[in-house]
């Protein structure tokens, strides 16, 4: 997979809104890594180390009303987003090319904003 994204930037991105997350009473679950030169099946591992060649990351946050958020970000330049906040809105929320962490961070405020109502700006 061509790697047109640095997934420990985007990383980073999670961890920076991480805490603002967390206080507006969100969690937030360990970024997930999956190893391209694992064999198959391959697992995600939420400790970077364990994961040599990295194609994606995997992002879980949730409210305590069962909102939910998931978002995968690959290596390529692309993300899939799910969310859930009731019964009647749930489904896929449409990510632009993932260009860069910046982008990879402007999708996540997008979709927190979307999902649970949160404003953040600043990284």
């Amino acid at each position: 997979m061509e790697r047109v994204i640095d997934l420990d930037e985007a990383a980073a991105a999670v961890a920076a809104r991480r805490p603002a997350w967390q206080a507006a009473g969100l969690t937030v679950k360990p970024v997930t890594w999956r190893d391209e030169a694992a064999p198959w099946p391959q697992r995600l591992e939420t400790d970077r180390s364990k994961v040599s060649d990295p194609d994606s990351i995997g992002i879980h946050v949730r409210n305590s009303r069962d909102a939910e958020l998931h978002v995968v970000l690959y290596r390529g330049g692309w993300a899939d987003v799910d969310h859930i906040t009731s019964i009647d809105d749930a489904g896929v929320i449409p990510a632009p090319a993932m260009t860069s962490a910046q982008v990879f961070g402007a999708l996540l405020d997008t979709c927190a904003a979307r999902v649970f109502g949160l404003r953040v700006t600043d990284e």
